[in-house]
């Protein structure tokens, strides 16, 4: 079985798990008949993921201020300002709330390209690329055909799908790091793989412990092969540790105006059960994350060790919403299942017992067919509809409404008109102007939630008047008077 040639620096290593069938190292400039299957993959997925996430946006079908927030902080990156979103309260640096710095590397883009949309396409570009190191590894080491049924299974994966489906995240930066960072790790690319890694402490103030985690994996796999890299692995996994703490004791509470992290209280206003609270809920996540798309495999894998700060941290707080399968939250879980799986594929494929190599032999065909049976109910089953690909008159209509608030005019609004407006208005959440007077206030009464919205506008500001200047399908801009 033919290998790399051996090189005394640990990121060449020799991998003897490359099969037969996939002649073709990692980083091989050969030509090969599967070499553009990653790429050509992550291209299909990333038309799949934008037209789902802009058409939702384009049917006014965000699900929270997220995206607003988002857009808020960039923009003010795009302008060299302080990352300050008006969303969590007027002057609010967004560093006060959550440590991710790396957004900033979308200002430029955003700059050129100031809407929601370019934040949206963006999310979708980088967990499409996610799957470029997912199919290659998977191809290298289990051959093109399974590699490729690999790829297919994770890019449709559920927990992707949750997050493309919710409106933009961070975490679409700490997606594609994982990926790569255990591509190497699978490669024995030990320096690549903490490299890979080392980023994450700027994407979210949670993920020093997966870096841990990862670090740990590594330094357990190159201990003997390389214990020079396994030393810097045990220094990369303490400096994870180091990072999380001075984020969350330091740096994030300097910026913050009540001097602590604010998401302490998640963990400590846990009810009487602990842990064990929504016990079903947290379970079914778990087979979630472990049956259709590893078929109970990935437990065979090291790697998966690498999910356990997440699923510890999510499982632990007190927040519901944080231990089901909804919304963006299991979207960094779906590499790391994925690249278990793989692993475990090689460690098994010679396994004495029959059983375990035939099902070893089927399984990628198997979390494929799983992928796409599941994707019938998942939010890529639109693409087979044609209302997304339309804009409905009811959002036109709101879009004209809204265009009647000027360019940097201050604007206090809730979820729907949110993201109309945040690439030009100062905005605000509804209720918490803290003092300001805005000079229009934008509300989605379609569920008739204000029975008077001259009336709710009057308690919101006591001292200032508004009146309705237009409505549109249960949205209301008022606008405040002046003399």
């Amino acid at each position: 079985m033919p290998t790399p040639a051996a090189s005394t620096t640990p990121d060449a290593s020799p991998d003897p798990h490359i099969p037969a069938s996939a002649p073709h190292a990692s980083g091989d400039d050969r030509p090969g008949p599967g070499r553009r299957d990653p790429w050509l993959l992550a291209v299909a997925l990333f038309v799949g993921y934008a037209i789902v996430s802009v058409g939702r946006y384009r049917h006014l079908g965000q699900k929270s201020w997220d995206l607003g927030i988002f857009e808020q902080v960039i923009r003010s990156y795009a302008h060299l300002q302080a990352p300050v979103a008006d969303l969590k309260g007027p002057g609010f640096n967004i560093l006060g709330d959550h440590f991710s710095p790396v957004t900033v590397l979308l200002a430029p883009v955003y700059r050129l390209f100031p809407s929601s949309i370019t934040l949206l396409l963006a999310q979708a570009a980088l967990f499409a690329l996610s799957a470029v190191p997912v199919t290659r590894a998977a191809a290298r080491l289990l051959g093109r055909g399974r590699g490729l049924a690999i790829g297919v299974a994770y890019g449709l994966s559920w927990g992707l799908q949750q997050a493309v489906d919710f409106d933009f995240h961070e975490i679409c930066f700490a997606v594609p790091l994982i990926a790569f960072s255990l591509e190497a790790l699978l490669a024995r690319r030990w320096r690549a793989a903490l490299l890979w890694a080392l980023p994450l402490v700027l994407v979210k103030e949670d993920l020093g412990f997966t870096l841990t985690a990862l670090a740990l994996v590594v330094a357990w796999r190159a201990r003997q092969e390389s214990p020079r890299a396994a030393r810097y692995a045990l220094g990369v996994a303490v400096f994870g540790v180091v990072a999380l703490a001075a984020t969350l004791l330091l740096v994030i509470p300097s910026f913050n105006s009540a001097g602590s992290y604010d998401y302490w209280n998640k963990v400590s206003e846990s009810g009487g059960g602990g842990p064990f609270d929504g016990l079903d809920t947290k379970l079914r996540t778990v087979g979630w994350l472990l049956i259709p798309t590893s078929g109970l495999l990935a437990l065979r894998s090291p790697v998966l060790l690498v999910a356990l700060p997440t699923i510890g941290w999510r499982f632990v707080s007190s927040y519901p919403q944080y231990w089901g399968t909804d919304w963006h939250y299991n979207a960094v879980l779906m590499p790391i299942v994925t690249f278990a799986l793989v692993d475990a594929l090689v460690s098994t494929r010679h396994s004495t017992r029959a059983w375990l190599r035939s099902y070893v032999q089927h399984l990628p065909a198997a979390v494929a067919a799983a992928s796409l049976a599941l994707t019938t109910s998942l939010p890529l089953a639109a693409l087979t509809e044609s209302e997304i690909y339309r804009k409905p008159a009811r959002v036109s209509a709101i879009e004209r409404l809204l265009a009647e608030v000027p360019d940097h005019a201050s604007v206090e609004a809730n979820i729907a008109p949110i993201s109309r407006l945040t690439s030009r208005c100062r905005v605000f959440w509804v209720s918490n102007t803290q003092g300001i007077n805005p000079d229009f206030i934008a509300l989605d009464n379609s569920r008739k939630r204000y029975r008077d919205v001259e009336a709710y506008a009057r308690t919101l500001h006591p001292r200032a008047q508004y009146a309705i200047t237009g409505t549109a399908y249960g949205v209301v801009l008022l606008e405040r008077r002046t003399g």
